[in-house]
Formats: C-alpha cells, sequence, structure tokens
C-alpha cells in the first residue's frame, strides 16, 4: 500500500511532478539548459524575495551548508544550535578544519536575539549560521528578530539554513539581509530529494574570494563565476532530471499564490498545534513552533512505533522523536502540497486508533 507521509521530508510528490522528472535529457552545456536554469533562477528569486543570484547543487541541503561555512570563512564561524540540524552545522565546519564556536539552545526553544548580538559583539566571528526551522524540535526562529541585531555587525556573513520552511513560509531574504540563503527540494517545495538551492550575495563572493582552501564541489565562488561565465552553466554535471520538475513546480507555487501557500500552511499548523495541545502537547515553545511541522511531545507515554505501525495499515505515516527524543516525542508534517482536510483525516485516525 502507497502511505500517505506525514513526515519532514520527504514528502508526497505529485503525479504531475513526478512526470516531469522523466523528461527526455538534454544536453547539460546547451543552450536548452542555460534558459532551464535560468527559469529556475527567476522564479526562484520570486519565492525567495530576492535579487542575489541563484544557484543549484545536485546534493542535498547539506552539502550547500557545508558549502556555505567553508567557502565563505575567513576567521571563525558562530553557529547557532536548536536541535540536529544545527549541530550538523557545527561539525561539518570542525570538519573541514574552519575554526567555529556552538552555540545551543535547550531543544524546544529558540535562539534568541541576545544570544546572538552577545555573540557577535565579541567581533571574533566573520561568519554566523541560523537554523530557520528545526525539524527535530518542531521550532520556527524568530528570524525578522535576529536579523535586525545581525544587521548591526555589516561585516558577518549571514547563512540560513532555510531547508524545512522555504516555500511553506515567508523568507524576505533581501529585508532580512541573508546573504546565503539554502533549502532543498525534498520538503516544503513538494519534489524528490536530490537536488538543493541557494540565494548568494556579493558580499558573500567577495568574502570567498578570500578563503583559500573552498573544497573541490561545494566551492561557491567556484559555481558562482561558472554560472556568470558561461551563462547559468554549472562546473559539474547536474539533475536536468530535479531541474525539469522544479522549473514546472515553481509555476504551480506561483500560480498558487505565495500568500496563499503561506495561508495554507499556517492553517495546518494550527490545526495540528491545537490537537497537540488537547490530546498530548506540545514539545516545542508554542510561540516559536514551527508551520511547517509539529513536534509532539509523548505525554501518554504510547509507543510512536506502534502507532506508525497501525496508521500504515490506513495508509499514513508520521515520524517517530530524532535521535535522543525517539519515543518521547513523534512527529507530524505540514508541508509542500498537503491540503488541511488530509491533515484532519490523519488526526481523525490518530484519534481512532488510541481512542482518545
Amino acid at each position: 500500500m502507497q502511505k500517505k507521509l506525514f513526515i519532514p521530508g520527504p514528502v508526497d510528490v505529485s503525479e504531475d511532478v513526478l512526470k516531469k522528472m522523466s523528461t527526455s535529457m538534454i544536453g547539460h552545456r546547451s543552450k536548452e539548459a542555460s534558459d532551464l536554469q535560468r527559469s529556475i533562477s527567476q522564479k526562484m528569486m520570486q519565492l525567495m524575495y530576492t535579487k542575489n543570484q541563484i544557484m543549484l547543487s545536485t546534493s542535498s541541503g547539506s552539502g550547500l551548508m557545508e558549502g556555505a561555512v567553508r567557502s565563505c570563512t575567513q576567521k571563525r564561524a558562530a553557529v547557532f544550535s536548536i536541535g540536529a540540524f544545527g549541530d550538523r552545522w557545527y561539525k561539518m565546519a570542525t570538519s573541514n578544519g574552519v575554526a567555529a564556536d556552538k552555540f545551543s539552545s535547550e531543544w524546544g526553544n529558540p535562539t534568541t536575539p541576545e544570544m546572538v548580538d552577545t555573540a557577535l559583539s565579541t567581533q571574533k566571528y566573520d561568519l554566523i549560521t541560523i537554523t530557520h526551522n528545526e525539524t527535530s524540535t518542531g521550532i520556527m526562529n524568530p528570524i525578522d528578530e535576529i536579523a535586525e541585531v545581525v544587521k548591526k555587525y555589516p561585516d558577518v556573513i549571514f547563512c540560513l539554513d532555510t531547508v524545512s520552511s522555504l516555500g511553506g513560509t515567508k523568507i524576505e531574504v533581501d529585508k532580512l539581509g541573508v546573504d546565503i540563503c539554502i533549502t532543498s527540494t525534498q520538503k516544503c517545495l513538494g519534489l524528490p530529494p536530490g537536488m538543493s538551492i541557494c540565494s548568494i550575495s556579493e558580499k558573500a563572493i567577495e568574502a570567498a574570494k578570500k578563503v583559500e582552501h573552498r573544497g573541490y564541489y561545494f566551492d561557491l565562488l567556484a559555481m558562482y563565476e561558472c554560472i556568470k561565465k558561461k551563462d547559468h552553466q554549472y562546473p559539474s554535471t547536474p539533475s536536468l532530471s530535479h531541474m525539469f520538475a522544479l522549473d514546472y513546480q515553481l509555476d504551480k507555487i506561483l500560480e498558487e499564490g505565495l500568500d496563499n501557500r503561506f495561508a495554507r500552511h499556517k492553517e495546518m499548523a494550527k490545526y495540528v498545534r491545537k490537537w497537540a495541545q488537547e490530546k498530548f502537547s506540545l514539545f516545542a515553545n508554542e510561540k516559536y513552533a514551527s508551520n511547517t511541522l509539529t513536534t509532539v511531545k509523548n505525554s501518554k507515554n504510547i509507543s510512536v512505533a506502534d502507532l506508525n505501525q497501525k496508521l500504515g495499515e490506513y495508509g499514513y505515516t508520521i515520524s517517530n522523536g530524532y535521535g535522543d527524543l525517539k519515543e518521547k516525542t513523534f512527529r507530524i508534517a505540514h508541508m509542500a502540497e498537503t491540503t488541511l482536510n488530509e491533515v484532519k483525516e490523519l488526526l481523525s485516525t490518530i484519534d481512532k486508533i488510541l481512542n482518545l
């Protein structure tokens, strides 16, 4: 039985979008490939509210996250973590020999503007990484407030992980002053996994020029220079199949209307949160609860594994808690093309299984 996915990626992909993945190949150095990549860039600029250059990578979001911290840190990176994926960004830095310090919030709580101000005021850091939306804890950081603090330090490169939020909530890259905004295809964008996307500012490019060892595949400067020199071409062979689907899906997203799409995600989030508070409790601080997935505290000590097995019989699947939160929490994603009615059907089925 094909299960309806309510997990934080990969998400269910519409049949018409999947069909676009099977479009016949073209030469990746052809004018048609340049046109396709330019089309994607123009649409992503609308979705990201940016005039910055868009770059595509045939990798998960982790690839561009690693590329950002390695390519643009000259002195030291300040990595802010609100869960597993912030921790991962710190490990990427140290694994690449990039000097970095990690500033962690207690899981279930956000990075605060005060934390950022305290760190950057030391003048030790020339790059900062923030996780916008953390899928392990269900926290969405107060990015508007954080951005105002970062603006006080104009020499710092501002990197933002929006892997699990872009396309599901409004992120105004230029207004926020984000230098590198990273996302990937398999979450709110509603595509199969395998491609990531970022915007990059001229400030970040100038910083990268001063970094000697940027790696090879994820060298953001090399990507940028190739795009500029060769008319939206990339140093390595890209996934054309993803590009065909992404170009098509972006048309659908823009046709739905960005404000309508963000409102749909918020409506689903509010419904799941209300249910979680009535039947269990929220793991995340409600003020900072995510609009794209909800982490539910397992206050009834149910077997999440057993629940998921039974849900499978009804054609659904949710996510257990991440890492140390396994069985202590469970996660319900409400992103991409999921509708409120589908969310209601899932929760009704959980109520039925658990006799809630």
